[in-house]
């Protein structure tokens, strides 16, 4: 399942927040001595062990070819309308993972459901998307795991009702875009309600997340029910993020029904998927890969290890 189903009035509303909010292009975080390269504020090197892991067509390329459905904030976005140059968590992961491999990622927009086939039919070497790895994916690529993501919840800035929980929503009115899976986690969560002894969740339904976002700003709810990494980036960018925060469940790090999404990278280029699972691990393991998740309110998406075809379903 797409970590983007059901969502096209979502990622419309919060490509438009970002056009109004990103004051950051793409490029800008790459200025570097040369050997290096910044991406928020981290300082990637090149290793010449993992590049030497690379499969010789990308080593003479110079370049790993990138495919990626844009605009869906804060994966992946346009720095400006009607501008090429891209932005984003998905983006500048790619920079750093180029850096440390000392290669090239080149980004080129791709509809979503054309990503894998053009990857099968040798147009590009992996796809960056927020793709969610999953079991039938697996057959006709392979996945290096990057981060975990489900639902999250938006509250009003300083979050005055004290939500933690999906239990705190319960017996209170809560907003959701409609025809979504954030939806039916609500609708599924109210027999934990009545079971709680707490009365159900008063579900309001909105076409758009960004109508669910007005009232939550007029205090008609006390929480929106979203994707985690959109919560995140709209609690981040909104009104310089003095509009929402984000709600965060320790119990729930990446957000409720959370599943992994991955690179996805063509199964012809077995060396590529090695090199980028141990390029990753080395952006772990410095702490760089925790700077690119915060500068896009999504820190608690990230996992703490690489891994490769993690999905079990």
């Amino acid at each position: 399942m797409n970590a983007r189903i059901a969502r096209p009035a979502a990622a419309a509303a919060l490509a438009a927040a970002v056009l109004v909010s990103l004051t950051a292009c793409g490029g800008e975080d790459t200025a570097a001595p040369p050997g290096k390269v910044v991406i928020a504020g981290a300082e990637i090197v090149k290793d010449q062990k993992l590049h030497d892991l690379l499969p010789e067509k990308i080593k003479k390329a110079g370049e790993v070819r990138v495919a990626t459905d844009v605009p869906y904030p804060p994966f992946e976005m346009f720095v400006k309308e009607g501008e090429p140059t891209l932005t984003g968590l998905d983006y500048d992961l790619g920079q750093a993972l180029g850096a440390k491999l000392g290669v090239k990622f080149t980004f080129t927009p791709q509809k979503f459901d054309g990503i894998v086939p053009a990857i099968q039919a040798g147009k590009f070497d992996v796809a960056m998307s927020a793709i969610t790895d999953n079991k039938e994916r697996q057959k006709v690529v392979d996945f290096v795991d990057y981060s975990q993501s489900g639902s999250g919840i938006l509250v009003a800035e300083g979050n005055p009702s004290k939500v933690t929980t999906l239990n705190d929503l319960c017996g209170q009115k809560v907003a959701v875009q409609t025809a979504t899976n954030q939806l039916d986690l609500l609708k599924s969560h109210q027999a934990a309600c009545s079971t709680a002894g707490k009365g159900k969740i008063d579900i309001q339904t909105f076409p758009k997340d960004s109508d669910a976002q007005l009232a939550l700003r007029s205090g008609k709810v006390i929480a929106q029910v979203l994707t985690k990494p959109a919560a995140g980036w709209v609690a981040k960018t909104a009104d310089g993020g003095k509009a929402f925060d984000l709600a965060e469940d320790p119990a729930a790090p990446g957000g409720y029904n959370a599943s992994p999404n991955g690179i996805a990278i063509s199964k012809q280029l077995p060396e590529l998927t090695d090199a980028v699972l141990k390029a990753l691990q080395a952006l772990i393991d410095d702490g760089d890969l925790v700077h690119i998740y915060n500068k896009y309110g999504v820190a608690s998406i990230a996992i703490p290890k690489a891994t490769k075809n993690a999905a079990v379903d």
